[in-house]
């Protein structure tokens, strides 16, 4: 990275004449290995002289060029890509390995009309009959990278030979082994004849070839066979059962069409069948064989692996080929149902199940069958067990948002098991993050609202329980014996199993949703995992809860009614309390709580009268000013704003009162000075806010006009104190000062102050009433004004 233009451009040079030499040996190699290594290792492109990338094209081309020589050049070409001195051309070319290297670079350009070149010229060369020696497998690569980059750019008859090809490939693959490469020399032994290929498990093929079928070295057809498994299903999706009609589906391209479209193939059961329906033929009866050879018990763990990522892929296909031909539907359902009988018990094959769950949502309806089990199995069981597999946490999370649609219409396990989903968030929380924005939506609804909010708020705790699970579930069976109820647990571990805290695990680490409400039998639980609070993937977590919360909010104000937003205000101010003690988390949660707290009081304002109680409570401790003071603030505002006959014909005098009494109190222990003592530092908007406040509950009850005008004149004494002057800062002092007058100056004209302060019904609102409630201060202002002109104004 550190090699400079120019040093870049004399070793090219250098380059360039040994390119230029009578041989390409052992050096030449060596320097293009280099010249790769350099314009491969920065992120930007190298500078190349216009001359050398000709040079490289030449020798690439040249039929005597060493094969390592061409495969350096043309990786060098790809790298500098897109690239304005390209005059490769792939057009004659009748070398599949060449031809192969070739169109890489010309992909590499990025132009679409270059790869529909390069796809045409690869058909025509599969198309005919390849010189001695030359293989196939050279090209399906660049095939399978046409059809990803511009699956438009081959026509109808063009699909149709390949898949006739295909078809062939998977049917008529050699079952005996390819003849090994003898390496020459005295001690080498002498050649064999090649034996068949077995399975897995050792035993001798007696069925067609696949890839789970083992041998020492292949011939070309089972590399062809390999490989066109290995594109079946991009092939299958972007031509399986649809016309293709593109830009050049008039152009043969010099094609025989009267071969390609006649090309019919012969069925088992000996009907006619044109390609596309032949290789889906061809590809039901594969990977039927592979799920039969996925059964078979292998002599090396790499088979094993390879087996559970061939049964994937294989219900895949048969999923695909099934939404295209639906007559597979009933073999194949039957067929799955004993597969997942089969696996359903293994952990291993745990990945295998979403494949089968996706086939069965798909085609269950039509077959007739009860797929439930299936599904509770899934969603109840792999979670529960698998929540720590990243991947398979991916998957699953994947599969869920691509089918949450479709489980909301036809089953309730998807919405009943999202406790168990919320584990896949809590250990894996950065990278699901994404999926679980726009999974979340499909899980809330009236019914789940309340059990969301809480397991979003108990995240990080869930994630603590979720990794002493673990440990706990390491320990040696000898060491996991039931603990002694009288004694307490010294480690959270040992807790996980104790009688004292085995239920609150249980009810945190549950599988399915519950009607049970528990979030105040969790605080001793809370309270026991504190030692985990400062764990880096509890913390990761907590970072991603602010993010949810406000999702949650923004989808529930959606179909929230009336009884609902009462009952999550009531939990919001209760849960501040019950929260995992991570000191910047609860910040971010009291942050976001805060600020919905006021969404939800505009959606229903009739809860400050409805849960007036809880409101009370929570606004007549002392203790919330201070330790939660972002939503103290605005409940507080919540409360002048909304207690009032224009929101409510159910609120009193009374009532008003009532609030007022309890704020009045807050704000004069918050306010008063005491001799020989330290004075707490409070926020002073939330000061600003309590005076506000009191301020409108004092215009629409009048009676309360002397006390709190009395207060807000002691401001004046409270704000020059010397003891509270080392406390706030003098701009702070100076503002609450401003507003202290301009309310009390408000309040000596009672009839504006109720027009200010009260809000109007929405019918007679008037541009000028909307406009003094969106801007209070201006209000204030303009009343002191009239109240204390200038110096020299006119009365």
């Amino acid at each position: 990275r550190e090699i400079q233009e120019e040093e870049l451009r004399r070793f090219a040079t250098r380059v360039a004449a040994l390119l230029q030499g009578p041989e390409l040996g052992a050096e030449a190699a060596d320097c293009l290995q280099r010249l790769h290594l350099t314009v491969a290792a920065t992120k930007y492109p190298r500078k190349l002289d216009g001359k050398f990338v000709e040079l490289l094209q030449t020798v690439l081309c040249s039929p005597k060029s060493p094969a390592q020589i061409q495969v350096l050049c043309a990786a060098i070409l790809r790298e500098m890509s897109p690239c304005n001195e390209l005059i490769l051309s792939c057009d004659k070319i009748q070398d599949a390995k060449l031809l192969s290297l070739v169109s890489s670079v010309l992909l590499a350009q990025g132009n679409k009309k270059v790869v529909s070149s390069v796809g045409q010229c690869v058909v025509k060369v599969l198309e005919g009959r390849l010189p001695e020696g030359q293989g196939a497998r050279y090209l399906l690569p660049v095939l399978s990278n046409v059809i990803r980059l511009s699956p438009e750019s081959l026509t109808e008859e063009q699909t149709n030979v390949v898949s006739k090809k295909m078809a062939d490939w998977l049917r008529h693959a050699s079952i005996q082994q390819g003849v090994t490469q003898s390496s020459g020399g005295f001690f080498s032994p002498r050649s064999r004849q090649p034996g068949p290929v077995t399975e897995v498990d050792g035993a001798v093929t007696t069925d067609f070839f696949t890839v789970l079928s083992v041998g020492q070295c292949h011939t070309q057809d089972q590399w062809l066979n390999m490989q066109a498994f290995s594109m079946l299903r991009k092939w299958l999706l972007c031509y399986g059962d649809k016309e293709l009609k593109t830009p050049n589906s008039g152009d043969k391209s010099g094609m025989d069409s009267s071969v390609v479209s006649m090309v019919s193939t012969t069925s088992a059961s000996g009907r006619l069948l044109p390609p596309k329906e032949h290789l889906r033929e061809k590809a039901f009866e594969y990977c039927q064989r592979l799920i039969e050879q996925s059964n078979r018990r292998p002599l090396k763990k790499d088979d094993g692996d390879l087996q559970k990522a061939c049964l994937i892929e294989a219900v895949t296909i048969m999923d695909i080929i099934c939404k295209q031909d639906s007559s597979y539907v009933y073999h194949a359902v039957s067929f799955l149902k004993t597969l997942h009988g089969r696996i359903c018990g293994d952990a291993t094959y745990a990945r295998a199940l979403l494949p089968i769950a996706q086939f069965f949502l798909n085609h269950s309806e039509m077959a007739a069958v009860d797929s439930n089990a299936i599904y509770k199995h899934l969603f109840t069981d792999i979670p529960a067990q698998h929540f720590h597999n990243p991947s398979l946490a991916f998957e699953f999370v994947q599969f869920c948002k691509e089918n949450s649609q479709l489980f909301t219409e036809t089953s309730s396990i998807f919405r009943q098991s999202f406790p168990n989903l919320f584990k896949f968030l809590a250990w894996n929380s950065p990278p699901l993050i994404s999926e679980f924005v726009d999974l979340l939506p499909f899980l809330l609804d009236a019914g789940t609202a309340i059990e969301i909010f809480h397991l979003l708020l108990d995240l990080p705790c869930l994630t603590a329980a979720l990794d002493i699970q673990l440990r706990s579930t390491a320990l040696p069976t000898s060491k996991r014996a039931a603990s002694n109820p009288s004694v307490k647990p010294a480690t959270c571990v040992e807790a996980f199993r104790h009688p004292l805290y085995k239920s609150m695990f249980q009810y945190l680490l549950r599988t399915s949703s519950t009607s049970e409400d528990a979030p105040e039998r969790l605080i001793p639980l809370r309270q026991l995992l504190g030692s985990l609070a400062s764990s880096p993937r509890v913390v990761q977590c907590s970072e991603t809860v602010p993010v949810l919360l406000e999702l949650f909010f923004r989808v529930v104000a959606e179909f929230a009614d009336g009884p609902l937003i009462n009952q999550l205000v009531v939990l919001l101010l209760q849960r501040s309390d019950q929260l995992y003690e991570i000191p910047a988390f609860k910040d971010d949660v009291y942050r976001v709580l805060s600020s919905q707290l006021v969404m939800l009081c505009s959606l229903h304002p009739a809860l400050i009268v409805e849960v007036s109680t809880e409101i009370l409570e929570f606004s007549g401790m002392v203790s919330n000013v201070q330790n939660k003071e972002p939503i103290f603030t605005h409940m507080v505002w919540a409360i002048g704003e909304y207690m009032s006959v224009s929101y409510d014909k159910r609120c009193t005098a009374e009532q008003i009162n009532q609030f007022f009494e309890t704020l009045e109190v807050v704000l004069f222990e918050i306010t008063q000075l005491r001799p020989l003592a330290s004075i707490p530092r409070y926020a002073p908007s939330t000061i600003s806010a309590l005076m506000a406040t009191l301020t409108k509950l004092a215009a629409r009850s009048q009676d309360l006009i002397p006390r709190v005008s009395m207060f807000l004149s002691k401001m004046r004494t409270f704000v020059q104190s010397p003891a509270v002057s080392s406390v706030y800062c003098k701009a702070d002092l100076e503002e609450l000062l401003i507003r202290a007058t301009e309310l009390m100056n408000l309040l000596k004209m009672p009839d504006v102050a109720q027009f200010v302060f009260t809000p109007p019904s929405a019918a007679g609102i008037t541009r000028f009433q909307r406009e003094v409630n969106d801007s209070l201060p201006f209000a204030l202002r303009m009343v002191t004004h009239l109240l204390e002109p200038a110096p020299g104004c006119m009365p």
